[in-house]
């Protein structure tokens, strides 16, 4: 269709990012279904199961040209009205059934409305952590009041915590002292109190209390992870997590900060929804605990630096333009009453710090977690997102930058492209003579291959391709000869295999037959470069900052780095080349560190002055990173070697590194 055709609209997916242009008036059920989007219908599109409910996203959406708002569907019809009247439907929701498309429009798709719940893979790490919590529990008895000693109750329990405890020079909130007298009673003078470092009073109650909680929560610009932990024995009770809500303002942080550039009061709507969201996760680790949230006494929060502002309640508008300036690169200690976290009343919120403008406090904890700053062994950390988050170095020197890899790497910008969910292809391999591919779903064990495959894939079938199959179908397409190193789908291809076809001027390799057909066009083989071009890139250029060619350990941190292979990561030039049995997962290395941040009150002080100490490397401003760019959209690399990756593959091209155009050679990092 044409794109300035009057008589369309064009309709964009949250959080999918399926977008496309339909005929005014065609029901918004209709042209999900033609995108390959996930809402969910069983009674056929007459107003009555209610399961394919969606929402308008308003406000300026300048990443698509679209202003959205709810006039850009058709008004509420009589089915949806009898629906509305009968189930019940909240105000900002609609049947996508009865709702025609008016206008160009930004549709948000609630995770209940979905037939594939998305999979959100943060699980918590087993990982050594020195127990030692910033909040303690004591149990005192506590003196009656007497008429010839006129002391008030607080003071007997200062005297008591003193007595018993030596804990000295106590403060006490107004908040506890209003709660002390009822829950003296209750416990007939015996009660727990709640000590934070050892200076303050932050809650009591009656009788024995056993088993003070806190929460580490990663809050990622996709997911929200958060793991309930006991403070005294440090194991982790349960653990949740949820798409970040925030996805309808924009896939990007970048479209997040100009939605609050172009909407007024846009930063108060992605503060709500996210502190909604942590207090929604919350409430579900303690309900999967059996325990209350007035039970947590500490939370613990990391994330980019756009999340960690807007968390605290800070508009990152800021972060948007050079010099990307941070509020501040300082931890932030603050009453979770204050920033409306739903914890006890005297419970802190602890908000590790941000490292630069486009590194945030989830980098910080990544390095809390890894701890590179303890070895001599030259490290690599990369938190693979939206926008890749890169540490370098050893107990000498550690520098820190970011990479644009935008979200063509979960899913979104690619043609068949989704998140992590049942009937996503996570794992593919092709067949070098015939071109021939197998794979796997999420959802599934087996290969596509097995005769059991098609009853075992069940109702979930075959949907798109996730992030990880994304970068093993371009690897594999790579070692079988169907793209050359600079990333083209050769039209000789379409003569070995019935499976490339032409796609107008271009070609494109059908991965799976089916409906629809998944099929990876050249434009998705260039959206997966150029991500892994910025990635390689500003590798690059801390490598080239710390003066060595190779590092000693590759680690790969966040849900996405925990389920790629690093064989086909390296194949692709997504990171450099090093021995593959020293590339490994980092697994959610970032809510590994905020738990080791809320367990240990001692790391705290670890993060702040490591962060203080890292060289900040700003990409943006670097004059040669477009040569590195360029250099790296070849696959794996234009010029850099891949040696420990060849001795274990046979990569199609061999290629050799480029010497003297500068006449300056890289030293060499240490052998081994």
């Amino acid at each position: 269709m044409s794109a300035d055709d009057k008589n369309d609209a064009m309709v964009v997916f949250m959080p999918s990012g399926r977008r496309g242009r339909f005929p005014r008036s065609t029901p918004v059920l209709d042209a999900a279904r033609s995108l390959g989007v996930d809402i969910d219908s069983v009674c056929g599109g007459r107003a009555i199961c209610g399961r394919c409910q969606i929402e308008v996203s308003t406000g300026e959406f300048a990443k698509h040209g679209i202003s959205s708002a709810a006039d850009c569907l058709s008004p509420s019809g009589e089915a949806e009205q009898r629906f509305r009247q009968r189930r019940g439907l909240a105000d900002n929701r609609r049947l996508s059934c009865q709702s025609l498309l008016e206008r160009d429009v930004v549709i948000d798709v609630p995770a209940d409305s979905q037939v594939h719940q998305q999979v959100v893979r943060k699980p918590h790490e087993a990982y050594d952590i020195t127990i030692d919590p910033l909040v303690r529990a004591y149990f005192v008895e506590v003196a009656a009041p007497d008429m010839h000693d006129a002391k008030g109750d607080l003071q007997r329990l200062l005297d008591a915590l003193q007595r018993e405890w030596q804990l000295e020079d106590l403060v006490c909130e107004l908040g506890v002292t209003q709660t002390l007298q009822p829950a003296l009673a209750d416990g007939k003078r015996q009660v727990s109190v709640a000590v934070r470092n050892g200076e303050s009073i932050v809650a009591v109650w009656p009788g024995l209390k056993e088993g003070l909680l806190g929460i580490a929560v990663d809050v990622g610009s996709t997911t929200i992870a958060a793991h309930l932990c006991d403070l005294t024995s440090g194991d982790v009770l349960a653990s949740a997590g949820r798409m970040n809500p925030q996805i309808r303002f924009g896939e990007d942080l970048m479209s997040r900060v100009s939605y609050i550039m172009m909407n007024a009061g846009g930063e108060a709507e992605l503060i709500a929804v996210v502190r909604n969201a942590i207090n929604e996760l919350i409430l579900e680790v303690c309900e999967q605990a059996g325990a209350a949230n007035t039970d947590v006494m500490e939370l613990t929060v990391v994330g980019n630096p756009v999340m960690q502002h807007l968390v605290l309640g800070i508009n990152p508008v800021e972060l948007g333009t050079a010099p990307f300036a941070l509020a501040s690169d300082t931890a932030t200690d603050v009453l979770a009453s204050r920033i409306d976290i739903a914890i006890n009343s005297g419970g802190h919120v602890y908000a590790l710090p941000c490292i630069a403008g486009h590194v945030g406090a989830d980098a910080a904890a990544v390095m809390l977690a890894e701890a590179p700053y303890d070895s001599d062994d030259i490290s690599l950390l990369v938190d693979v997102g939206t926008n890749a988050e890169i540490i370098l170095g050893n107990s000498e020197r550690l520098l820190a930058a970011s990479s644009p890899t935008g979200p063509a790497f979960e899913g979104a910008q690619i043609s068949s492209g989704q998140r992590a969910a049942p009937g996503a292809i996570e794992r593919v391999r092709i067949d070098r003579e015939t071109l021939e591919p197998k794979f796997k779903v999420i959802g599934c064990d087996l290969w596509s291959d097995d005769p059991e495959f098609a009853a075992r894939i069940g109702s979930c079938g075959v949907t798109g391709i996730c992030g990880s199959g994304i970068i093993e179908i371009v690897a594999e397409m790579f070692l079988s000869g169907i793209i050359d190193s600079d990333g083209k789908i050769a039209a000789a291809g379409a003569e070995r295999s019935a499976r490339i076809v032409a796609d107008g001027r271009t070609f494109a390799y059908t991965l799976y037959r089916g409906q629809p057909d998944i099929r990876i066009l050249q434009n998705d083989v260039r959206a997966i470069q150029l991500a892994k071009a910025a990635l390689y890139a500003g590798v690059r250029l801390l490598l080239d900052k710390f003066g060595v060619e190779r590092v000693d350990r590759i680690r790969l941190a966040g849900a996405f780095g925990a389920h790629i292979d690093v064989k086909y990561a390296m194949v692709l030039g997504l990171i450099p080349d090093c021995e593959l049995s020293r590339v490994s997962s980092a697994g959610n290395a970032a809510g590994t560190g905020a738990r080791i941040a809320l367990l240990d009150k001692q790391s705290r002080a670890t993060v702040e002055s490591r962060v203080r100490a890292v060289e900040k490397i700003e990409t943006a401003v670097e004059t040669d990173f477009q040569e590195r760019f360029v250099a790296a959209m070849s696959i794996p690399h234009k010029t850099d070697t891949f040696p420990n990756l060849s001795s274990v593959i046979d990569l199609p091209v061999q290629r050799v590194a480029a010497t003297g155009d500068s006449g300056k050679r890289r030293r060499r990092g240490r052998s081994r």
